[in-house]
């Protein structure tokens, strides 16, 4: 189980690192013309926030797995981890519009691609917390 949660970690430092080319992916600068500067901020801030949240988490599984496998704090973490990505799932299919992406070749992968993510991410800190041994 460990060599999983430290995959999970590294995906996730990867997934933060991936946050910093958003604005230019997306535009941001031409997209987020019309809105006030309020929103603008607070979308950059909010996705700074996620982006290190989320290295946060990857970190934890890189230089912690053992604690969170073995350890009831460990366990506890791993529960909060596994209701977000659980949520983040959620998301994924009831939240984000399917007009996004069906028909979209790109966008497609993209979504079949996070998906499978998200359920990777769900499923081990499930187990994790499940206490599974293989």
């Amino acid at each position: 189980m460990e060599i999983h949660v430290k995959i999970v970690g590294v995906l996730l430092v990867l997934l933060a690192v991936m946050h910093l080319g958003l604005p230019n992916y997306f535009n941001w600068q031409y997209e987020l013309k019309e809105v006030s500067l309020m929103t603008r901020q607070i979308l950059y801030v909010h996705t700074f926030f996620i982006a290190l949240i989320v290295l946060f988490m990857g970190v934890i599984c890189l230089f912690g797995s053992s604690d969170l496998i073995q350890t009831a704090l460990g366990k506890k973490i791993s529960l909060l981890l596994f209701i977000f990505w659980l949520i983040r799932l959620m998301f994924q299919f009831f939240v984000y519009s399917p007009t996004l992406w069906k028909g979209k070749k790109f966008e497609t992968v993209m979504h079949i691609l996070f998906s499978s993510l998200w359920i990777y991410f769900t499923v081990i800190f499930f187990l994790v917390y499940s206490n599974f041994r293989p």
